[in-house]
């Protein structure tokens, strides 16, 4: 990028907002992201969700004091005066109502995870998009978690993957339904591994553990493994035909959002996202045939 896009916030009741802004107005920071700068922020934050409401103010202050970002009073003050914007807002219940408020300005926009808590959310700000002709891009970091990036560039494309299992925290929000709120990330992690064409999806809940198997074309399963308490880290073991390999996503030193920064930016630039929303949709439909199943205990084709 010749010039820095000037990039408006919406919704400060996470710490990616500060952690975006870090990297973007920050010169001087060890993985800094070229091509842009955080010049405004709308806090937003949901009453009703604790995680959010009680945070939204301080990540606030810490964008206005740490990095000169204009606090603005709306969603659509932050969208009219920047090129570009990350909705951030941590609870994904608003994401729909935001979207259809800036999408009018013709911006650029990045959705953190996840683009919505159901299919006909999601579907419903991909056909606003495309009717805008809008670019749109939706993604969880892990998807580019450097671990994970390396490992799967690092190995032939016709030494095919016949299957994965995803190891994650797996916290649940009473808001946030089910396993969309963090289950997110480990679906991210196997859609990196095995790609999208996901047939059916069975889950399961046991104490603290929860599971949840995907079965793709040609028998290929994949399988999400994640703990309520968060027990252990990110981590995938991919089965090969003939090199299996194991990913412990925190072996890298460079930040998640650091990587899925400089993907936002380049999808920022050229208007196409890295991820297409067909594949985001699947995920989406994905989380939400999983707790179906885990409330029945039955299989969900999807």
């Amino acid at each position: 990028m010749t010039n820095r896009l000037k990039i408006g916030i919406i919704g400060t009741d996470t710490s990616h907002s500060v952690a975006f802004a870090e990297l973007l107005n920050d010169r001087n920071h060890r993985f800094h992201v070229e091509g842009g700068e955080v010049v405004a922020a709308y806090p937003g934050g949901s009453p009703d969700f604790e995680l959010s409401i009680s945070r939204v103010a301080a990540f606030a202050g810490q964008l206005r004091d740490r990095y000169g970002v204009r606090l603005v009073d709306s969603p659509a003050e932050a969208a009219a005066s920047c090129d570009a914007i990350l909705l951030l807002s941590a609870d994904g219940r608003v994401h729909r109502e935001l979207f259809e408020t800036i999408a009018p300005y013709g911006k650029p926009v990045f959705i953190d995870k996840p683009l919505a808590l159901g299919l006909e959310e999601a579907s419903a700000i991909a056909e606003l998009a495309r009717r805008l002709s809008l670019p749109v891009m939706s993604a969880s970091s892990l998807r580019y978690a450097e671990a994970l990036t390396k490992q799967l560039a690092s190995h032939p494309a016709d030494d095919a993957v016949l299957g994965a299992d995803c190891y994650a925290p797996m916290f649940m929000e009473p808001t946030q339904t089910g396993y969309f709120w963090y289950g997110i990330h480990a679906a991210e992690l196997l859609y990196a591994i095995l790609g999208s064409g996901c047939k059916s999806v069975k889950a399961t809940g046991s104490g603290d553990e929860e599971t949840i198997v995907g079965v793709w074309p040609g028998g290929v399963v994949g399988t999400i493994r994640g703990s309520r308490s968060g027990g252990y880290p990110f981590a995938a073991a991919i089965r090969r035909e003939r090199q299996s390999s194991f990913v412990y996503v925190p072996s890298e030193e460079k930040p998640f959002y650091a990587s899925l920064l400089e993907r936002v930016m380049r999808m920022f630039e050229t208007g196409v996202s890295p991820v297409p929303m067909e594949v985001t949709l699947e995920i989406v439909r994905f989380l939400e045939a999983a707790n179906e199943s885990r409330k029945t205990g039955e299989t969900v084709e999807l």
